[in-house]
């Protein structure tokens, strides 16, 4: 029997931008960088949730990883 397990849906770099208040150029180089997983599907990149949490969690200020 097949279960199904609830996935959070991928985020556009619209989306992230507007989540982290910069433009689409900030979040394409961050992702370049490396800094930001991501999917490539054709020519758009998608971002797992889970994804930008950590990476915000990462550059959080305050001496908090």
């Amino acid at each position: 029997m097949l279960t199904r397990t609830r996935v959070a849906p991928l985020l556009s770099v619209r989306d992230v931008a507007a989540r982290l208040h910069v433009s689409t150029a900030t979040v394409y180089a961050i992702a370049n960088r490396g800094e930001l997983p991501h999917i490539r599907i054709a020519n758009v990149l998608r971002i797992n949730p889970g994804d930008l949490e950590a990476y915000l969690a990462a550059h959080r200020s305050g001496g908090r990883p």
